[in-house]
């Protein structure tokens, strides 16, 4: 059992403490971030003369070897090892012998693995944020496609006004552009180095944070030492990201799945993304958004379980601190994998334009324009509610819609009816006239995703100013 912090113990630990206390089953997954944070501290120790030029080149070179030995599969980590740290200094050990030894002068692993989470979160924000870019590229692409598509918008799940539906997948549009930006927050908050932090106070050894920070890509170092190693604020920021995107795919998830039931039919889900019955060969079942739907409580499982975690813990760093890894590193690849798949199969879905069209036509989305026409008329707002009201009734009992009524049927009701009412009260009407930013109409419509192909463009070079 290879443990850094033998010295003070007189007898080995017991084998279940020991496997129970060890991590390196789950954090050898940042050993890319653990190597490369001992690569930037060790170019600090010789920039400061705490090495000489010649250990920090030969601790350099040695584990940039373990990198790539690690990467090209000539190197196992094992459980041999209590945490990726043990693993990594043991091998330079084995190499350099006692110049290996002062890698980890002026350093903690409490501050190391704080660097080292870090490094990994911050990388997992960018892999998030491109994917989300990618969604919403394929929902830009929709709404310019789909400006002149009418479907019926919802309320309480009942069809209420007609919208398009470039209008509807505008609305997840601004969703999954929030979550880019809540992202791009995070990033900018967390990207500050803990190394140099020590186990809680700091060293006595002459380090330059700034200059290891610099070398990180960090904006600079972290400026309480106990908050630096304690620090796990950046990653519940960041699983409470995960839960709101998970939210957001989860929500038009479950109108995908409504949307390509037989009621329905606005959709055709390819084969690609959907799978078939044991029993039922007529089945085209909608599982990758079911699946979707269904993971979004495993994420917010892991949010609950680090708040929990976090919220009893003392100054500065704990082992319950540990439990920050497990979890969080499931609920990375969960999202990513989610919104990969989702993104998938949006973009080789089919919408039935017909079908969405005579669904707003057959569910009375236009009685609200019907009722504007006769306040336009002089007829006050209420009364013309009510005449409303009677005339959905009539259309509900003959089986009709309010547009298949003569003029003479209409005048019925009120005498104000003229021809125009089926030019006011017609979809394309219905729709085009609403003009306000963020409406449905064309027009509107038009000015806005050219606002969004702007904001997206600005959102993907990001990190790259």
């Amino acid at each position: 059992m290879a443990q850094l912090w033998g010295g003070r113990f007189t007898k080995e630990t017991d084998k279940l403490v020991y496997n129970f206390n060890a991590s390196i089953s789950f954090d050898q997954k940042f050993y890319k971030q653990d190597i490369e944070g001992s690569i930037a501290h060790v170019k600090m120790l010789g920039k400061q003369g705490i090495l000489t030029e010649k250990e920090m080149e030969d601790i350099v070179s040695c584990l940039q070897d373990i990198l790539q030995d690690v990467e090209n599969n000539r190197l196992e980590i094992t459980d041999t090892y209590e945490d990726i740290h043990s693993f990594v200094e043991a091998k330079l050990i084995e190499h350099l012998g006692d110049t290996g030894k002062k890698l980890h002068t002026g350093r903690s692993r409490n501050d190391q693995v704080a660097l080292d989470m870090r490094l990994y979160t911050r990388e997992q924000v960018k892999e998030t944020d491109e994917l989300l870019g990618k969604l919403l590229e394929v929902l830009l692409s929709i709404m310019k496609e789909h400006t002149k598509t009418i479907m019926p918008g919802f309320t309480h799940l009942q069809k209420a006004q007609p919208i398009t539906l470039a209008h509807h997948m505008g609305a997840y549009f601004e969703m999954f552009k929030r979550d880019r930006l809540r992202l791009h927050d995070i990033y900018d908050r967390m990207n500050y180095c803990p190394l140099g932090s020590g186990a809680l106070a700091g060293t006595t050894y002459p380090l330059d944070r700034e200059y290891t920070a610099e070398l990180l890509g960090f904006y600079g170092p972290c400026l309480n030492s106990m908050d630096g190693v304690s620090d796990r604020d950046y990653l519940i920021e960041f699983l409470s990201a995960l839960s709101i995107i998970m939210m957001h795919l989860s929500r038009f998830s479950e109108e995908v799945i409504i949307w390509n039931s037989n009621e329905y039919q606005f959709v055709e889900i390819d084969d690609a993304y959907s799978t078939g019955s044991s029993i039922m060969p007529q089945k085209k079942n909608p599982d990758i958004a079911e699946l979707v739907r269904g993971k979004t409580g495993r994420v917010y499982g892991a949010l609950t379980s680090l708040l929990t975690t976090m919220k009893g813990i003392p100054l500065a760093y704990n082992k319950d601190m540990q439990e920050d890894k497990e979890l969080s590193f499931d609920a990375f690849d969960t999202v990513k994998g989610c919104i990969a798949l989702f993104t998938g199969m949006l973009r080789t879905i089919r919408f039935n334009k017909e079908v969405m069209r005579k669904s707003a036509n057959n569910g009375f989305t236009n009685a609200t324009d019907a009722a504007d026409y006769l306040v336009n008329h002089g007829v006050p707002f209420r009364d013309a509610h009510g005449i409303i009201g009677q005339i959905v009734l009539y259309c509900i009992d003959k089986n009709i819609a309010i547009d298949d009524m003569s003029l003479e049927e209409l005048k019925s009701f009120s005498p104000v009816f003229e021809q125009d009412i089926y030019d006011a009260i017609s979809m394309e009407t219905c729709v085009n006239k609403r003009l306000t930013i963020g409406a449905p109409g064309k027009q509107a419509m038009e000015a806005v995703i050219a606002q969004e192909e702007e904001q997206l463009c600005k959102l993907n070079n990001f990190f790259t100013k």
